[in-house]
């Protein structure tokens, strides 16, 4: 098995190309190389200001649209989905899509799109930077102080550039 994206469109503000995906799947590959994760699923999901202005309200407190959301399935925090599901017997495994679910990325095209005319970049490389992202964020990495900020800044760019989306 190999890293997997599932994804979603459930906005249309913005046509998603074919091309998009194919690059969040390579972008998927070459960060799970990377952090030593080369078995599991990803699920994204393209969404607009309004819907991820309610997600981020209901889950995380914050009462404003933002660019991406990850939701991780493997340690459930505070601001994560937790995964309940009944087991008929003790002898019975976790679910085979649940045990390898490595959670949620929600992303908002507007947001992206607003920030690529921003910062001066493709809508394409953008996407990507938000994906690579919340995929470092489902493995648990967080930027709230300078140097996890500096570290996931470094992890980001590498996989961005090796992937052919610089700056």
């Amino acid at each position: 098995m190999s890293l997997e994206l599932g994804w979603s469109n459930n906005q249309d503000k913005l046509n998603i190309p074919e091309s998009y995906i194919e690059r969040l799947e390579q972008l998927l590959q070459l960060a799970g190389h990377a952090e030593g994760i080369e078995e599991g699923e990803v699920t994204l999901t393209f969404v607009d200001d309004e819907e991820i202005h309610q997600l981020n309200r209901d889950y995380r407190g914050i009462d404003r649209p933002t660019d991406v959301l990850s939701f991780a399935m493997q340690e459930a925090g505070e601001d994560e989905l937790e995964i309940v599901y009944e087991v008929d017997s003790e002898d019975d495994p976790i679910p085979a899509e649940l045990e390898s679910m490595l959670g949620d990325i929600i992303i908002s095209v507007e947001r992206a799109q607003a920030q690529s005319e921003e910062y001066g970049h493709s809508l394409e490389r953008e996407i990507g930077f938000l994906f690579v992202h919340g995929f470092l964020h489902l493995l648990g990495y967080d930027h709230g102080d300078e140097a996890s900020e500096a570290v996931m800044t470094g992890k980001q760019e590498a996989v961005l550039s090796q992937a052919g989306l610089q700056r």
